[in-house]
């Protein structure tokens, strides 16, 4: 009788050491599975590009995980792209995949980096050094002009944007965002930053007309020739994104703010009139006459100051004064190119070099509208901003302060804080 207890002993001993080995094992193939942790690298022509993965589940969620891409044969002539090696694949672990694949995501959130977060000399960071013969100051400093102002661009999503890593981009945050195939590139649309001239370059990029001169006004904004990146389902948005030039231009806040009241309000304008026009005076014109309250027109600038800063405004924003923080969300896309306005002829022809442009192809210099009126410069600007209060300019400046931060725009008033 002792003996068979003894014996019962020793094999229950043994199948539990069988059991705890085997659960052991399971959960170091669980752990070593490198599937979801180490992104493919995906071809591309780049400029300092970190693409973003996709997550892989029934919405459109795209990870901010960035990862560098190579494209030899694509790379914009006289540069060289120093890429990282590429991965070796991996073999898939066995295990239940609903609990392995949760596990994984845990350990991506737990390595993601921080939206904005400076990589330095990581190995991740796609350089572009152009060739001897091409090596002169000028590309030289304008490819260091690109680095800093998304090195900036960066630091100020990081510091106040640093929940973007976890978001997800969803097709209302590529709705301003046109699609050029040919070349590969995503232009986001920044209103009075230049952005009807750039349509016709992407049009002419594109094939649908020969010369920007040729495009008209109302078939740049009113035609259905440009694709918006929204107007693609969740594999077609995520493959672009990934793999294609991401670029916007942008301009300094109280400049395009001015930009935008002078074409939309002194002007005629079926829509801003009797839309914007009619509900700003109703509420911010004391005694305002019949006809103004029958047309719209006439609204002063500090009328339309007073409509922009109210939070119970009587008629919803518009994207010639929204920010640019929000149109193009660069805390969540990682932009590869930063343009501005106030160096537009520079930017724009050096990025259409970098996409391999046709070379007779530059930057349209013509006044899109009321050519015959001058562009609103910084003088002209601080004559519409001098008609408002020291307190109106500073929240006005409070309004766009992720912009002037974001684009490293300096104040535009010595009195502002």
């Amino acid at each position: 009788m002792i003996p068979r207890l003894g014996t019962m002993r020793l094999a229950c001993m043994f199948s539990s050491i069988l059991l705890f080995g085997a659960a052991g094992l399971l959960l170091f193939i669980s752990l070593q599975d490198p599937i979801e942790l180490s992104p493919q690298q995906i071809p591309g022509i780049k400029f300092s590009i970190r693409p973003q993965q996709p997550q892989h589940d029934s919405h459109l969620r795209i990870s901010t995980e960035k990862v560098t891409r190579d494209s030899p044969s694509g790379s914009p002539r006289g540069l060289q792209l120093q890429a990282p090696d590429q991965p070796r694949p991996h073999r898939k672990a066995a295990g239940s995949p609903l609990r392995l694949r949760q596990r994984r995501r845990r350990l991506l959130i737990k390595k993601m980096p921080a939206a904005g977060t400076n990589r330095g000399n990581n190995s991740s960071e796609t350089f572009i050094q152009p060739r001897p013969r091409t090596m002169d100051s000028r590309w030289v400093s304008l490819h260091q002009t690109q680095q800093e102002r998304k090195r900036v661009m960066r630091e100020a999503c990081a510091k106040y944007r640093a929940s973007s890593s976890r978001r997800a981009v969803t097709p209302r945050h590529v709705s301003r965002i046109f699609v050029e195939d040919r070349h590969r590139v995503l232009y986001c649309e920044v209103p009075k930053a230049g952005c009807s001239n750039w349509k016709r370059v992407l049009m002419v990029l594109a094939g649908l007309a020969s010369s920007t001169a040729d495009i008209q006004h109302n078939t740049v904004h009113y035609g259905s020739a440009l694709k918006r990146l929204d107007t693609f389902d969740r594999q077609g948005i995520v493959h672009r994104l990934s793999t294609y030039t991401k670029m916007l231009f942008v301009r300094e806040p109280f400049e395009r703010l001015v930009s935008a009241f002078r074409d939309k309000f002194e002007h005629p304008n079926s829509y801003y009139h009797p839309v914007f026009g009619k509900a700003i005076l109703a509420r911010y014109r004391a005694n305002a006459s019949r006809e103004a309250l029958r047309t719209g027109s006439g609204v002063q600038f500090p009328e339309f100051v007073q409509y922009l800063l109210d939070v119970h405004r009587p008629v919803g924003m518009d994207i010639h004064w929204d920010h640019v923080s929000r149109l193009c969300s660069p805390c969540l896309i990682d932009y590869d190119f930063v343009g501005k306005f106030e160096s537009m002829e520079d930017d724009a022809n050096f990025f259409l070099r970098l996409i391999h442009a046709p070379g007779n192809l530059t930057f349209p210099r013509f006044k899109d509208r009321h050519s015959e009126e001058a562009r609103t410069t910084s003088r002209i600007t601080h004559q519409y901003f001098a008609q408002l209060s020291s307190l109106q300019r500073q929240r006005t400046y409070d309004f766009y302060y992720m912009d002037y931060l974001m684009f490293n725009y300096s104040k535009p008033f010595s009195d502002l804080y």
